[in-house]
């Protein structure tokens, strides 16, 4: 498994991913309009030449927030997403990032388990964050990465 930058020619693939992996998903407008700001990042999993997973990250002002990361279904409890985590985590601290925060559906022992395998912790909860199904979404923060 390759991780690189995303590029202009991903973006229909990442929204392809997005579609498959969330119930209210960035279209690929969307991901151009992120892709096209300085204060993103995104980040790309390739294996033979198909991307896997992808994910985003903003650093603003010292701090980061990991925004969306997305495994295809056939690809997850590989690592993958861990591996993900880590390149996003790495990136943000070279761009100034100090602590970095993320919110995640309450449901999702999965991601919540791997944020906190991270440093993570869980701070806050926003009531019916998430719409398809609705549901809370917990805030999670590492300030000291």
């Amino acid at each position: 498994m390759n991780i690189r930058t995303m590029t202009w020619d991903d973006v229909e693939q990442v929204a392809a991913i997005e579609a498959a992996c969330f119930g209210e998903y960035w279209s690929a407008s969307l991901l151009e309009e992120g892709l096209a700001r300085d204060w993103n990042l995104f980040l790309v999993t390739e294996e033979n030449g198909c991307l896997t997973g992808y994910g985003a990250a903003c650093v603003i002002a010292g701090e980061g927030e990991i925004q969306r990361i997305a495994v295809l279904k056939e690809f997850r409890r590989m690592g993958t997403g861990r591996k993900l985590l880590d390149a996003l985590i790495n990136a943000s601290r070279e761009r100034g990032a100090g602590a970095m925060t993320l919110e995640v559906r309450e449901s999702n022992e999965a991601a919540r388990n791997l944020y906190l395998s991270a440093g993570f912790q869980e701070e806050a909860r926003r009531k019916d964050y998430y719409r398809n199904p609705t549901e809370a979404a917990v805030i999670m923060w590492n300030r000291k990465i």
